[in-house]
């Protein structure tokens, strides 16, 4: 905690099949001005149907060196991710108000997540971000972040927009150089993403993405905050070194500060 009473620790877990299926798991905990708040939610993608589910539970998540295993029994969903790369962490904005600290601790692994009968069995990603600061006070005005895994790669990226910015490419553990980002196509000084066929799994203000599912928020944040907008994608992604192509599925989503 730090001299804004802040604490969010926010997990983000996810799986693709092959076939293009996909899991998002998200659990939060909050503590600012009172008892701490906790939140889950699970974003299940089955061909044509989409499902998603929430709860004022966060999931029990075990951690060691190798896995990460998850339990939330309130949103019926039990899964293991086996790392297949690095960790990297990074504090990625700080002043004497309070910090982001991204810590991207499996950038690809082998996923198997079982939640309301279905089975996603694929490649997946996980990463705790932890903010010590208001989100309504950080100076962003918008934000791309995505990762792509392949058998062979995998890419992560933030690309941090406004008062303060910041761009960040992780490419199989190791920081990129000279990193560009857009919404199609992340490039570096190695290797250079394409995204194409995006397929929306969620887009909206918050207001009507997040705050259903946890109403306690509308309490305590100012109302501003739920004015961002966010779009999230699956797509398809070729990544090209000078050594080799890769072929993967790619989560991305951009959000817009609209305050």
């Amino acid at each position: 905690m730090t001299s804004s009473g802040f604490s969010l620790v926010k997990w983000y877990l996810d799986c693709v099949t092959d076939s293009g299926d996909v899991a998002i798991l998200y659990s939060a905990r909050l503590k600012w001005h009172g008892p701490s708040l906790a939140h889950s939610s699970l974003i299940g993608v089955v061909g044509e149907s989409r499902t998603e589910r929430s709860s004022l539970r966060s999931a029990k998540i075990g951690l060691d060196a190798e896995m990460i295993s998850v339990d939330a029994p309130q949103l019926g969903l039990h899964g293991v991710w086996i790392a297949q790369s690095a960790p990297f962490e990074r504090t990625v904005f700080e002043n004497q108000q309070g910090s982001v600290v991204w810590n991207c601790l499996q950038p690809s692994a082998d996923v198997r997540v079982i939640a309301g009968g279905n089975t996603w069995a694929g490649r997946g990603y996980a990463e705790c971000l932890t903010l010590t600061l208001p989100p309504w006070k950080l100076p962003m005005r918008h934000l791309l972040w995505g990762r792509f895994v392949s058998r062979h790669d995998a890419l992560a990226w933030i690309d941090w927009q406004g008062p303060y910015s910041m761009r960040l490419v992780l490419h199989n553990g190791a920081e990129a150089l000279n990193p560009s980002i857009s919404e199609h196509e992340v490039s570096c000084h190695a290797a250079t993403l394409r995204m194409d066929e995006p397929v929306s799994i969620r887009a909206g203000r918050l207001a009507s993405t997040v705050l259903p599912g946890a109403p306690a928020l509308a309490g305590i944040f100012p109302s501003s905050i739920f004015n961002i907008e966010e779009r999230k994608w699956r797509s398809r992604g070729v990544l090209r070194t000078q050594r080799h192509q890769s072929l993967g599925w790619v989560i991305h989503e951009s959000v817009a500060w609209n305050v």
